[in-house]
């Protein structure tokens, strides 16, 4: 058991007991999975460390730039927030299963203070095959020479979405990184019309089974013409014919882009939480 081996990260030899714990539940544990597959498991590549109370067909987190407990029970929570407080924190936010990360969060809480904002539902949505409207033949692929036009509209849906300045510190230099990682795996679509971007959406983790929609924004000046759910439809079409499943979570309070998603066909899977941490 990891406990008896002095809290060691997950190595090498758990690779497989740890991907049949991530496909178990392959919507929810997409984020993870996308990096145990490109990555496997050694920290320094895989941007983090895998942890198991016991074993991870039973208890499974991650910690990295992310906190994401994945599975386990009340004592397995009560381990994983020992190895949290034992060193400086490294996340930015905390996030999963409603009931294992808040479990998580209340006990790491007293240590870390007040978060930034705590989004406690959060439909987790699922798409199996094609979408239930017709994609927006407009919404294509975006190349490494629209990043300049892309790059405005992402901020500001990052801005509005997440609450955080993604130019503050370096200028958005890291975040432009990030969005051209995307646009080289072809992983970000957008229509643009005049020269301006009027529907985006990214394909932020992809694994071998799901593929998790992210960032998906309208132009506020073309809102009110169906954008935003033939735009996703478009994006979910693309994941389907790779034959993988379209998934994406959503605040519980946002009740338009919740009727968006019911068009398009997802249905809900599971319920995430969200803490923000400063």
């Amino acid at each position: 058991m990891l406990r008896l081996l002095g809290g060691r990260p997950l190595g090498a030899r758990d690779a497989q007991a740890v991907m049949h714990a991530l496909e178990a539940n392959p919507v929810a544990a997409c984020m993870v999975a996308a990096r145990v597959e490109a990555y496997g498991m050694a920290p320094r590549l895989l941007g983090g460390e895998m942890w198991s109370a016991s074993v991870p067909e039973e208890s499974l987190c991650f910690s990295g730039a992310n906190l994401m407990p994945l599975a386990g029970d009340a004592n397995d929570l009560d381990y994983f927030a020992d190895r949290v407080l034992a060193a400086p924190r490294m996340c930015t936010s905390l996030v999963g299963d409603t009931e294992l990360a808040l479990g998580l969060w209340s006990r790491v809480e007293p240590e870390w203070g007040s978060p930034r904002e705590v989004r406690s539902e959060q439909p987790l949505l699922a798409l199996q095959g094609a979408p239930s409207i017709e994609p927006d033949p407009h919404v294509r692929l975006v190349q490494e020479s629209d990043l300049d036009i892309y790059f405005p509209a992402a901020v500001e849906m990052f801005r509005g979405e997440v609450g955080v300045d993604p130019c503050a510190g370096d200028g958005g230099q890291s975040y432009r990184r990030r969005l051209a990682a995307l646009i080289a795996a072809r992983r970000v679509f957008a229509r643009f019309e005049d020269g301006r971007v009027v529907f985006k959406a990214e394909i932020g983790s992809m694994s071998r089974r799901v593929g998790q929609i992210q960032g998906v924004w309208v132009d506020p000046a073309a809102r009110g013409r169906g954008l935003g759910a033939s735009g996703t439809a478009a994006v979910a079409s693309a994941i389907a014919r790779q034959g993988r499943t379209a998934s994406l979570y959503v605040n519980n309070f946002n009740s338009a882009a919740r009727a968006v998603y019911r068009t398009v066909g997802f249905t809900q899977v599971g319920t995430f939480a969200t803490v923000l941490v400063d």
